[in-house]
């Protein structure tokens, strides 16, 4: 008993380090992610990050912001093709090497041209959305350019990554009568041990070995009121009413941060991020 009153008396409290806890990838833009340990952070986005759109008959993206049930698609990369499913279809596969006709498309202002090729994919997602649409493949060499830089970027809407800070998902469910997941709010990056919307200030980061800038606070939208698991969007509104109250910035309602990367590198879960530079000194 002694000793043990001793040792207590002469610890020292360790200052808990902020680490990325896990990553997601959405290789079709609005079906859903899928959960990794380890990933490589290319210019463009985690390695497969929304390389697939699904755009109606005049080019226009598809989201689940207008068919929630999108969520519910299942996609499961393989050498060379993406695996779908989806609750009562079978699965289909699109080879990468069957898009090979240029097909323009228009991701928000964005005009670009992505790659065509799968007639029975086609097929599979209009039967399943009841309308008709076609699927892209963003290319080998994407000709998205970035708003930041002049570096590829993918079907996400504006910036490569989307980083959400735990800490803030739970200050966020402790206003909430019915929690939500991180999974709301689509995630690339997510991030443990920091202080609730602490990641408002910061303009520089590292994680791991990748530099990232922040470019600027997430806006948000309906889709975070889709839950999920089984696409129905919530009856109250939430989190996004929550939201609109507690979140109002300049940019509109945010909840977490855009990030432009500086460099390539692995990143695994345990990875503890750095801030190199705040965006407020006093």
């Amino acid at each position: 008993m002694e000793f043990a009153e001793k040792h207590s008396s002469n610890t020292q409290k360790v200052e808990q380090i902020v680490q990325l806890a896990s990553m997601y990838v959405h290789p079709l833009k609005s079906t859903r992610g899928i959960a990794y340990s380890r990933a490589f952070a290319s210019w463009q986005g985690l390695l497969h990050d929304r390389e697939w759109l699904l755009v109606d008959a005049a080019g226009q993206f598809i989201t689940a912001r207008d068919y929630p049930q999108l969520v519910n698609v299942h996609c499961t990369p393989i050498p060379g093709a993406l695996l779908f499913q989806a609750p009562g279809f079978p699965t289909v596969a699109a080879l990468a090497t069957q898009f090979d006709t240029p097909s323009a498309t228009t991701v928000w202002k964005d005009h670009f041209t992505a790659y065509h090729g799968s007639a029975v994919a086609d097929d599979w997602f209009s039967r399943y959305l009841g309308l008709p649409c076609r699927l892209l493949w963003l290319g080998q060499r994407p000709l998205r350019q970035q708003k930041t830089s002049d570096q590829a970027l993918s079907f996400a809407d504006a910036y490569p990554y989307l980083l959400i800070n735990q800490g803030s998902l739970d200050e966020l469910n402790s206003q909430l009568s019915q929690p939500v997941t991180l999974r709301h709010f689509r995630p690339n990056l997510v991030i443990a041990d920091a202080q609730a919307y602490e990641e408002d200030d910061w303009k520089v980061i590292r994680i791991g070995s990748v530099v990232f800038d922040v470019t600027k606070p997430c806006t948000r939208c309906q889709l975070t009121t889709v839950d999920p698991d089984n696409g129905t969007p919530a009856a109250d509104g939430e989190p996004l009413a929550t939201l609109i109250r507690a979140r109002q910035q300049a940019e509109g309602i945010c909840f977490g941060i855009n990030l432009a990367p500086r460099n390539e590198g692995m990143l695994q879960a345990g990875d503890a991020l750095e801030v190199l530079e705040l965006r407020y000194t006093f």
